[in-house]
């Protein structure tokens, strides 16, 4: 069996040098890549399929809350993704496991309990903050259920459209026709059981609010 393969997604380089040095201390075999954003993320993963591991920021450069996992578990749903936060909150976390996280991780922890709560979603478990219920109320776990049906491409134009992108605008950045934009945004409100472009934005929108309360709250605290 060879290495682990771990990218570690994190736009604090000093953080993702810590959680490398932390990794490879006892399992010098393990190979560490490292990615700013999201975009350099999805491209890491494109130039090497073979991923084990993504270690995932909630808060860097083209993640937004849970957009970033979202959109990873739908485009590499064969890779776990972990999650890496200074956001403790039960909500919080649970929302990432009910979007397809395989494990929470807390930067307050230490070397030694990373380096086991890691290896336990390397050997095909999920790993669960201690005192942490993923027990979600029933219309929340339904919301999240359809948003993660959604397809790639349609992740990306739900994103646009919550950042207030018209259908022109949304064709020129992905490329496509408004034609196509069009029919996304029917496919969109169909699995999302809405009936309108501003009751969809609506349903993105809830993807961060807990995630951005969460943050500002600790900074306010910091």
């Amino acid at each position: 069996m060879g290495p682990d393969r771990v990218i570690i997604a994190d736009d604090h380089p000093l953080f993702r040098a810590a959680l490398r040095q932390t990794l490879t201390a006892e399992n010098p075999r393990i190979v560490i890549d490292e990615a700013g954003d999201l975009e350099e993320l999805r491209a890491a993963l494109a130039a090497e399929a073979a991923c084990d591991l993504i270690l995932l920021d909630l808060k860097m450069p083209g993640v937004r809350g849970f957009s970033g996992l979202l959109l990873l578990r739908a485009e590499h749903p064969e890779v776990p993704v972990m999650i890496v936060s200074a956001v403790e909150e039960a909500p919080v976390v649970r929302r990432a496991f009910e979007l397809g996280a395989a494990g929470y991780l807390s930067k307050s922890l230490g070397p030694a309990a990373i380096r086991s709560a890691i290896a336990t979603v390397l050997a095909g478990e999920i790993f669960v903050p201690e005192g942490i219920s993923l027990e979600a109320p029933a219309a929340e776990a339904t919301l999240l259920r359809r948003l993660a049906s959604l397809t790639p491409q349609q992740l990306r134009v739900l994103m646009m459209l919550r950042d207030g992108l018209m259908n022109k605008q949304i064709a020129y950045e992905l490329a496509i026709s408004e034609a196509t934009v069009k029919a996304h945004v029917s496919a969109i409100l169909q699995k999302l059981g809405v009936d309108s472009r501003t009751q969809a934005v609506i349903a993105a929108a809830r993807l961060d609010e807990e995630a951005a309360d969460s943050f500002t709250a600790s900074e306010e605290a910091g």
